[in-house]
C-alpha cells in the first residue's frame, strides 16, 4: 500500500503563499487608513454618510464570508478548490480597487451612490479572493509547523504589504497630483496611486496560484451537504472559542489603528518629525509610529513558530494577549514629553500583536483536521471563513467605537479639544484595546485543541488517508 507522507513545503511555496496576503494587506492598509480620510476630503460626501455605509456594507459582507467558503468546499478544478479564485478575480480585485478611488463628476445623491456601489463590489471582491487564499492554508500541508511556518510568511509578507503602502501612498498622490495641472489634482493622485498598488496586487496574487498546491483532499466517502457542514460547525466548540479571541484581538487592533491619527493630531502640539532633504516631504509621528507599529508586527510574526514550538499556540497566544492588555493600560498614563516610551511601548505592543495573527490562522487549520477526525466531514472553506468574518467583525467594532467614543467625549474635528476629549482619544489608545486584548486572552483559555491533541488527531487522520489510497 501507498503511504501517504507529510510533504514539508519549500520555502519557494511558503514565499508565494507569503504573496497574497501581501496584496490583500495592501488594500485592507488603503482602506483603514486612507478611505475615510479620501471620502471626505476628496470624493466630497460627508463623514455621517461614510460611517453609515461602512457599518451597512460591512455587516452585509460579514454574511457574504461564509457564503463564499461554502462556495470554495464545492468547486473542483484541476488546479484545486482554492486556488483558482487567485487566477479569476486578481484582475476584477484591482479593477474594482481603482474604481473605488476614483471620483465621478456627479450630484452629491450621485457621489453617494457611486461610493456605495463600488464600496460594496470592493467588499465582495475582497471576500472572493481572500476567503479562498486563506483556506488554502488548510489544504496545503498536513504538518503542524508547517502551518504555523506558513502563517508566519503570510504575515510577514502583509506587514510588509502594509508598510509598502503607508511609506508610499501619500508621496504618490502628491506625486500625480502634480502631473496634470489641468485635472482636479487630488482627485487624479487618488486614482494613479491606486491604479500602481492594484497592479502590484494583480501580480502578487497571480505569483501565490502558480507557486502553491493543494494536497489535502475531503475524505473519499464525502457527500456534499450543505446542513451536514453547517451542523457540524454548529458544534465546534473550539471554533466558537477561537472566532471570539480572533473578534476581540481586532477591535484591540482596529481601536488603536483608528485612534493613532486622533492622539497625535489633537494630544500633541508638534505633529512633524522632521523632512526628508531635496523633495522636502514631511514625516509626522503619527506615520513613524504606525509603520515602528508595522515593523514591531513583524518581529511578532517571526517570534510565533520559535515561542510556539516550545511552549505551544494556545500558551503563547494568551501570554501575549496578557502582556498587550497590561502594557496598553499603562500607555494611558504617558504625556508629550515621554515620546520614546510612546515609541518603546508601541513597539512592544505591536510585537504582541504580531505574535497573535500567524497563531490564529494555522489553530484555524488545526480546527479543520478537529472537525475532520470528529465527524468525518471537511469544510475548509468554511471554518476559514470565519476567519476573515472575525477580522471584519473585529475591524467593524473597532470603528464604531472609535466613532462612538469621539462623539461621547465631545470631540470636535479641527478644533482645540477639551480635556474631557483629550482623556477619551488617551483611552482609546491604552483601556479600550486592553479591554479587547484581555477578553482575547479569556477566550483563548478555554481553546481546547492544544499542541499534544493536535499531534493526535493528525497521526490519526494521516492513517486513515494511507487507507483510501
Amino acid at each position: 500500500m501507498k503511504q501517504l507522507k507529510t510533504q514539508k513545503l519549500k520555502y519557494k511555496e511558503k514565499i508565494g503563499y507569503g504573496f497574497g496576503d501581501f496584496a490583500s494587506s495592501m488594500f485592507w492598509k488603503m482602506f483603514s487608513v486612507y478611505l475615510l480620510f479620501f471620502y471626505t476630503d476628496v470624493f466630497g460626501i460627508s463623514a455621517a454618510v461614510v460611517g453609515t455605509m461602512f457599518l451597512i456594507t460591512r455587516i452585509f459582507d460579514g454574511a457574504n464570508d461564509p457564503i463564499m467558503g461554502i462556495i470554495a468546499d464545492r468547486t473542483n478544478t484541476k488546479w484545486g478548490k482554492f486556488r483558482p479564485y487567485l487566477l479569476w478575480v486578481a484582475v476584477p480585485f484591482g479593477i474594482i480597487g481603482v474604481l473605488t478611488f476614483t471620483t465621478p463628476n456627479l450630484s452629491m445623491t450621485g457621489k453617494v451612490i457611486y461610493a456605495y456601489t463600488t464600496y460594496c463590489l470592493m467588499m465582495i471582491i475582497y471576500t472572493a479572493i481572500n476567503v479562498p487564499y486563506a483556506s488554502l492554508l488548510g489544504v496545503m500541508t498536513s504538518d503542524l509547523k508547517d502551518r504555523t511556518s506558513l502563517a508566519t510568511y503570510r504575515f510577514i509578507f502583509a506587514f510588509a504589504g502594509s508598510i509598502l503602502v503607508l511609506a508610499l501612498a501619500e508621496p504618490l498622490v502628491e506625486f500625480f497630483s502634480n502631473t496634470n495641472a489641468k485635472s482636479n489634482n487630488a482627485q487624479q493622485g487618488w486614482q494613479f496611486t491606486m491604479i500602481v498598488f492594484s497592479i502590484i496586487a494583480i501580480l502578487f496574487f497571480l505569483g501565490t496560484f502558480y507557486l502553491t498546491k493543494e494536497r489535502i483532499k475531503p475524505p473519499k466517502e464525502q457527500k456534499t451537504s450543505l446542513k451536514a457542514d453547517l451542523k457540524n460547525l454548529a458544534t465546534n466548540k473550539p471554533w466558537f472559542v477561537l472566532l471570539g479571541a480572533g473578534v476581540c484581538s481586532l477591535i484591540f487592533n482596529s481601536l488603536r489603528d483608528g485612534s493613532t491619527i486622533y492622539y497625535f493630531k489633537y494630544f500633541f502640539e508638534h505633529q512633524e518629525a522632521f523632512k526628508l532633504p531635496l523633495i522636502e516631504l514631511s514625516i509626522t509621528f503619527s506615520t513613524l509610529y504606525l509603520v515602528l507599529g508595522q515593523v514591531a508586527n513583524i518581529v511578532g510574526v517571526l517570534m510565533a513558530k520559535i515561542i510556539s514550538d516550545r511552549i505551544g499556540k494556545k500558551n503563547t497566544f494568551f501570554i501575549a494577549m496578557f502582556i498587550a492588555t497590561i502594557l496598553s493600560c499603562i500607555f494611558f498614563w504617558f504625556k508629550e514629553n515621554d515620546l520614546i516610551l510612546i515609541f518603546i511601548f508601541q513597539f512592544f505592543i505591536s510585537v504582541c500583536a504580531g505574535i497573535v495573527f500567524p497563531l490564529l490562522w494555522s489553530m484555524y487549520a488545526d480546527i479543520a483536521d478537529y472537525s475532520e477526525w470528529k465527524t468525518g466531514r471537511r469544510a475548509t472553506g468554511l471554518i476559514f471563513s470565519s476567519s476573515s468574518m472575525s477580522q471584519k467583525m473585529g475591524w467593524t467594532l473597532g470603528g464604531a467605537l472609535t466613532g462612538w467614543m469621539l462623539a461621547f467625549y465631545g470631540f470636535e474635528a479641527n478644533a482645540i479639544q477639551t480635556e474631557e476629549a483629550k482623556i477619551g482619544i488617551r483611552m482609546m489608545l491604552s483601556f479600550m484595546p486592553a479591554i479587547g486584548a484581555l477578553l482575547s486572552a479569556i477566550f483563548i483559555w478555554f481553546y481546547a485543541l492544544d499542541d499534544v491533541f493536535m499531534l493526535k488527531i493528525n497521526k490519526e487522520l494521516t492513517n486513515k488517508r494511507n487507507q483510501e489510497i
